[in-house]
């Protein structure tokens, strides 16, 4: 398991005061709803995010899909943000 990978595991079970767990986190194949974040957890994962490792999202239109899903698909997002610079 890679570094980031485990962090971001750890914001979720953080934004869900325990609710998904960091093994359900790493293993989540189906989207964080389906594990019990409700639209706080993932307000709160987002702030956590932003927090963590220095970066501001734009969520002007609405929250991008991948911020909801897996570990692996915010992974895959925030590595986009950085290589395009935003």
């Amino acid at each position: 398991m890679n570094d980031e990978r485990r962090r971001l595991a750890d914001l979720v079970v953080a934004a869900t005061d325990g609710e998904i767990s960091l093994e359900d986190a790493l293993a989540a194949e189906v989207p964080f709803s389906a594990l019990g974040m409700t639209s706080l957890g993932i307000m709160r994962l987002i702030d956590a995010i932003e927090d963590d490792f220095g970066i501001e999202l734009d969520l002007t239109a609405e929250v991008p899909v991948a911020l909801t899903q897996t570990v692996d698909s915010i992974a895959v997002y925030l590595a986009e943000v950085s290589a395009a610079g935003r």
